[in-house]
């Protein structure tokens, strides 16, 4: 990344962003304090939210739903209209905020080819996550208390159990924890109105028929602001996967948490076999977890993808056959279908490959602007006052999203002369989230990227530290193993 193309990133936000924002805000306002006792300020909220979509397809259904609710009827599909609008605010920023990033860096990306929506058939257990969503949204964020989160444990149990609907499972259990550690919400100083309002129109969305065909696994277990809950195998999209073969070679590795879930989200580029232009693609496997198991333990619980864990943690390349690549850049990894193949630097591949690789689409119910993630390379650059500045141009570092399950210091990050990480968009403004970097520390040369410790630490202290605790993982299986014996 150089000096002009940074200013080109990070110059005023494109035109309509705050307002579209504003409006997303008001709505979140409303929702917060619950839509079964809107005041005059919030009704007139909703009536903004729906005159900002007038010209759209969802304009009419929108605009009823607002005036509805306002008069004190809530139902299923006046939510899922208002929550529809919100989401289609939210993708008019993500465009442009991206269209913004991909004309600073020179790249391009595919559009996204609409295709006949296929409608998943209406199932029970929908409606009872609908029910859910419906009360919460009536009663508010500030009402929520253990009784009404308790509520949830029902509907997500019967979610978990079918593979179809994993994603919206976990999204809801991420949601319901969250509400459970912080009930009664009415105690808290300051609530995250907009995360939780991001988790609730996604899950409101993913309940409707239809819903789950248009989206990919890609949600954010522990992200800041994102939506939780990543499906482990990405989905199928609306259009049909195509079959790839070729070198997998990887960027990093961007792991998303939570206490039930952890997701581990590899950045790569796809060289196909046959010559064809280099892609862009994401690799996301993920488990269930529980929250006593923390640290580069969490690795263990991925241990199904021992071939992708050892790319990882060997920096190696992939000689991957026969995957899915759906036209979202989500490759269906299937651990049996690679091959380690030689070392490869990712800071060679991020300079010599990522400025002539075709970039994925963005499915329509993915674009949100904390949803944006792009791998870059950072070279000649200094660090001072958190931010990295390159010809008198700052772009701010995102140390808050170093996972604790690797090597990757702020120290360190501080002291890089070269970093392959994501942009992202967040709070406002560009970040830059490391996922490996290079550079001096004490006058010795080091390299750490955030995947060393994908077959375990490395680290001396902390291999020692991990044997005096014991093993939790297998503690835990072995435990579950008799249960299941019973």
């Amino acid at each position: 990344m150089l000096g002009v193309q940074l200013a080109e990133l990070t110059g005023a936000a494109p035109d309509g962003t705050e307002e579209a924002l504003d409006l997303v805000a008001g709505f979140d306002d409303a929702l917060a304090h619950g839509l079964g006792r809107l005041g005059g300020e919030r009704s007139a909220a909703l009536t903004a939210l729906a005159g900002a979509l007038d010209a759209t397809p969802l304009g009419p259904a929108v605009r009823e739903a607002a005036e509805k609710i306002a008069a004190g009827s809530v139902t299923d599909e006046h939510l899922a209209a208002l929550a529809g609008g919100r989401t289609a605010l939210f993708g008019a920023v993500h465009d442009a905020l991206l269209g913004r990033l991909d004309a600073a860096l020179g790249r391009t990306r595919a559009g996204w080819a609409e295709a006949a929506i296929e409608t998943d058939a209406e199932a029970p257990l929908l409606g009872a996550a609908r029910s859910w969503l419906q009360e919460l949204a009536i009663t508010g964020w500030r009402g929520v208390d253990h009784d009404l989160v308790s509520a949830s444990d029902q509907a997500v149990e019967a979610l978990l159990a079918d593979p179809g609907a994993r994603r919206l499972a976990v999204l809801l259990d991420g949601l319901a924890a969250e509400l459970r550690a912080s009930s009664p919400v009415a105690t808290m100083e300051r609530l995250p109105v907009r995360r939780w309002a991001d988790l609730w129109a996604r899950a409101l969305l993913l309940c409707r028929p239809g819903g789950r065909s248009g989206l990919v696994g890609r949600e954010e277990p522990g992200g800041r602001s994102g939506p939780v809950g990543r499906e482990e195998q990405g989905s199928v999209g609306r259009e049909e996967p195509t079959q790839v073969s070729g070198r997998l070679l990887i960027l990093g590795v961007d792991v998303h948490e939570h206490a039930t879930a952890v997701q581990a989200q590899v950045h790569a580029v796809l060289e196909p076999a046959g010559g064809a232009r280099p892609r862009v693609v994401r690799v996301s496997v993920g488990a269930a977890k529980v929250d006593t198991i923390v640290g580069p333990a969490v690795w263990r619980l991925l241990d199904a993808h021992p071939t992708l864990l050892g790319a990882l943690a060997e920096r190696r390349g992939l000689d991957v056959t026969d995957m899915s690549l759906p036209a979202s850049g989500d490759l269906i990894w299937h651990d049996d279908r690679a091959a380690l193949a030689e070392p490869a630097d990712p800071f060679v591949t991020a300079r010599v490959l990522l400025p002539e690789a075709a970039f994925p689409a963005v499915p329509p119910l993915e674009r949100h602007p904390v949803r944006i993630a792009e791998p870059v390379l950072v070279e000649g650059h200094r660090i001072g006052d958190g931010a990295v500045e390159l010809d008198g141009h700052t772009l701010a570092l995102d140390l808050d999203r170093l996972p604790g399950l690797g090597p990757l210091t702020p120290a360190m990050v501080t002291a890089a002369e070269a970093c392959v990480g994501l942009v992202r968009w967040d709070g406002g403004r560009w970040t830059l989230q490391p996922l490996a970097v290079r550079g001096t520390l004490k006058r010795k040369p080091f390299e750490a990227h955030g995947g060393d410790w994908a077959m375990g630490p490395t680290d001396p202290k902390v291999v020692k530290a991990e044997a005096k605790a014991g093993d939790a993982v297998a503690v835990l299986r072995e435990r579950a193993g008799r249960l299941l014996r019973r």
